[in-house]
């Protein structure tokens, strides 16, 4: 209900009615022109908050809470150490969301794979469970534990409902030069089998490793038996190298494991693998002319960071945001003068505005934003006893 009384509905229905007077040319490039990549992104976010609310996790409209320093999601092992930090800081997300690539993902296992263990490979005695709570603590080299927290796969479980094979469901875009299970997920497998090993009454030590092509919809396979080196010397010293990198408050080094992470990271502009305008910038604050950001995951930042701003380089695109949360003023480095954004123009090239004051005086002086790692972003959030 809007402040006027008037609901939604309402004002959709006037608008409807506004549209259906115009010329039909004008109604035609209206109807057309309102299907974009932005339009439809901004409906499948609000899809998915009214979802979530409806389904009773309205938790996961937000920011995630920050992990304490030893704990571990099993999707992040064996990755770059930089972006997983960035992930648990709540650092703000450039460019487009992978939410395509989740869904899809989810739509596979849900729908393709799971009925497809229950018709072909379970028996009368066994049966498919969606998915196994796993949370155990994990010995390291050095005699302090780190903690793998999260839910796997579909599990193959007897009568009982206990584990006898774990799986790891993934799409890819194609499985022609597929030879082997990827690292990354061969540690995500290991994690549920150690897991489950340690909470259930019999040994784990299998896992499969299942594929999908988003292309062809074939599959491959891999059986992979836990590998006791590989866990302790890849995964569990990843897991004690980022856990020294959280207590030390560290931000780690921009060493990607895999060649396509810096492509696909929603962090590569603060990181500097962009175009060098940025480097190693810090977990919080937005990057001053970086306009790539999507409204849900700004929305995402401030519930992180209740006390942190819009940029004015935002300010026009996300106008609501700007009257919620405000703006960062423009600051002049010669005369350290400071102007609201809205009595700035900041015209449509990308180099910064003149200060007029300073210009009024003989001089040119460019004006700025504070940088991310000089913006007021408040404080983090904590861990909650269960996610």
């Amino acid at each position: 209900m809007s402040e006027n009384g008037q609901t939604d509905a309402s004002r959709d229905i006037r608008l409807s009615s506004t549209i259906d007077r115009l010329p039909q040319n004008t109604r035609l490039k209206r109807l057309v022109d309102a299907v974009t990549n932005d339009s439809f992104n901004d409906w499948y976010d609000e899809r998915l908050f009214t979802e979530n609310i409806l389904e009773g996790r309205p938790y996961f409209n937000g920011a995630s809470p920050i992990p304490a320093t030893e704990k571990h999601s099993p999707s992040k092992l064996l990755q770059c150490h930089r972006k997983v930090r960035y992930y648990g800081q709540n650092t703000p997300q450039e460019g487009d969301s992978p939410q395509g690539l989740f869904w899809i993902g989810n739509e596979f296992e849900e729908e393709i794979i799971v009925p497809f263990l229950q018709d072909t490979v379970t028996t009368d005695s066994t049966y498919v469970r969606n998915s196994l709570w796993i949370d155990t603590q994990v010995p390291t080299r050095s005699g302090d534990e780190v903690r793998v927290k999260g839910v796997t796969d579909p599990a193959i479980v007897d009568s009982n409902g206990h584990p006898i094979l774990v799986t790891e469901i993934k799409t890819t875009s194609s499985l022609e030069y597929l030879d082997g299970p990827k690292p990354h997920h061969k540690a995500q497998l290991h994690a549920y089998m150690h897991a489950l090993d340690s909470e259930y009454d019999r040994s784990i030590q299998d896992g499969l490793l299942v594929y999908g092509s988003r292309d062809m919809l074939d599959v491959q396979a891999f059986h992979v038996p836990f590998d006791d080196r590989f866990w302790r010397e890849s995964v569990v010293e990843w897991m004690a190298q980022q856990t020294q990198f959280r207590e030390n408050g560290e931000l780690p080094p921009a060493e990607p494991v895999f060649e396509w992470e810096c492509g696909t990271c929603p962090f590569k502009r603060r990181c500097g693998e962009h175009d060098g305008k940025y480097q190693d910038e810090g977990f919080t604050g937005l990057l001053p002319a970086v306009t790539s950001y999507r409204k849900q995951q700004l929305v995402e930042y401030f519930d992180a960071y209740p006390d942190a701003k819009l940029t004015p380089a935002l300010a026009d695109e996300y106008p609501e945001l700007a009257t919620e949360h405000g703006v960062y003023d423009w600051e002049c480095s010669t005369c350290r003068g400071t102007f609201p954004h809205d009595q700035v123009d900041a015209g449509e090239n990308s180099s910064p505005p003149l200060c007029e004051d300073c210009a009024s005086n003989g001089e040119l002086s460019e004006l700025f934003v504070p940088r991310a790692e000089q913006q007021v972003v408040g404080t983090e959030l904590g861990e909650p006893s269960e996610r």
